[in-house]
């Protein structure tokens, strides 16, 4: 993957990690308001996901470079994301203020961050994803930051 230079998020914490990552994936945001993009259509995204914490694992690790990759790529590389009804569709998320949940760039990489955060939390050392960058297209690309800039250190 290409050397690629990220928007920071301040943090206190010791540690930061950042993985790079690709899936190709199809979409479609079925609402009139999104135009073309109403129809089915594929990205090759790129994201990058940032996690910091204070404390290593047993082995070293705030975490495995590899469960990363497997939590993301491995769910959503070569499908239609729409297809994810746990994850994505057509209802309206109240978590979110009434915002529906149709895979848009944003609530793709919100998911991202989800996805990651549940495996942290299940960790001894419980580090948090605090940002993830995610590129749908060589000049389109969003970046969620769970909880704002604040610094959770």
């Amino acid at each position: 993957m290409m050397q690629q230079i990220y928007p920071q998020t301040p943090h206190s914490y010791r540690y930061e990690l950042n993985k790079d990552l690709h899936f190709a994936a199809a979409h479609y945001i079925p609402t009139e308001e999104a135009g073309k993009c109403a129809r089915i259509h594929g990205h090759t995204y790129f994201a990058n996901v940032t996690i910091a914490g204070n404390s290593l694992d047993s082995s070293g690790f705030l975490v495995n470079f590899s469960h990363i990759k497997k939590l993301i790529h491995d769910r959503f590389d070569h499908g239609l994301l729409n297809d994810h009804d746990d994850l994505f569709g057509s209802h309206v998320s109240g978590e979110m203020h009434g915002e529906a949940s149709y895979p848009t760039t944003e609530v793709v990489a919100r998911t991202i961050a989800e996805i990651v955060q549940a495996h942290l939390d299940e960790t001894a050392n419980r580090p948090k994803c605090i940002q993830i960058f995610l590129r749908e297209t060589p000049s389109s690309y969003v970046v969620y930051r769970p909880g704002g800039t604040e610094s959770h250190g």
